[in-house]
């Protein structure tokens, strides 16, 4: 059985992620609440929440765990043409609470979304800190695509992406991964698997060796304020 957190509990901790279980891959916790400390409590020890509307708030870690190191995107062919082609303007923090508002629509072939009233506003409050991030593709003045997650130490952690337009969020996670370099960021968390995410360049990698990386590189430092000197430089 999953762990219960208690919401009221104030130490923010997690039981040890080896404790998930095999089936739900990686279920670990019930409950809690998504206030920043826990939410940051919860990226350090590579634990993240997915729930659906009118459920518990569930905490995940599953084994194996789908990364993404920024110098080892994969460009397709295809792709580097639309790069060449400059179709989109590409921005930083932005428009968060929009690019939120894209990944929140339902998908095709999907009933529902995982991102509830409950997690915009706990991410709004992230990025209000300093800790979300978004990745915007404009075409003139219309959102076309982008992407969002938590940004702790050396370490980013892939929450969603869309595209209004073909390979806009792919045009947003190269600039992403090059930006990244450029910082100092070693590891893009993505979370689950999946073809699209191996195509672009992830891989998978064993829960104890990501949660080692955790623990080297979320206490890192990276460029010095440098989301929102980008963020100011558009």
């Amino acid at each position: 059985m999953p762990f219960l957190i208690n919401p009221n509990d104030t130490s923010y901790e997690f039981p040890d992620v080896s404790l998930a279980l095999e089936e739900p891959n990686g279920l670990l916790a019930i409950g809690g609440d998504l206030s920043p400390e826990r939410l940051l409590s919860a990226y350090r020890h590579g634990v993240f929440p997915w729930f659906n509307p009118g459920e518990p708030i569930l905490w995940w870690s599953p084994n194996p765990r789908a990364v993404l190191f920024p110098e080892k995107i994969r460009i397709s062919r295809s792709l580097r043409r639309t790069l060449k082609k400059n179709l989109f303007a590409v921005t930083t923090d932005q428009e968060f609470n929009e690019v939120m508002a894209a990944c929140q629509a339902p998908r095709a072939k999907q009933r529902g979304t995982w991102i509830t009233a409950d997690m915009r506003r706990a991410y709004h409050e992230m990025h209000r800190r300093g800790y979300a991030h978004s990745i915007e593709c404009w075409q003139g003045t219309k959102l076309a695509g982008g992407l969002y997650g938590m940004a702790i130490g050396q370490v980013f952690f892939g929450e969603s992406m869309f595209s209004r337009v073909s390979d806009a969020s792919k045009v947003a996670l190269v600039y992403l991964t090059d930006k990244l370099v450029e910082w100092g960021y070693r590891l893009i968390d993505c979370q689950v698997q999946s073809e699209h995410l191996i195509s672009l360049g992830a891989e998978a990698i064993p829960r104890d060796q990501f949660c080692a990386y955790l623990n080297r590189w979320c206490d890192k430092p990276v460029a010095h304020d440098a989301w929102n000197r980008q963020r100011l430089a558009k």
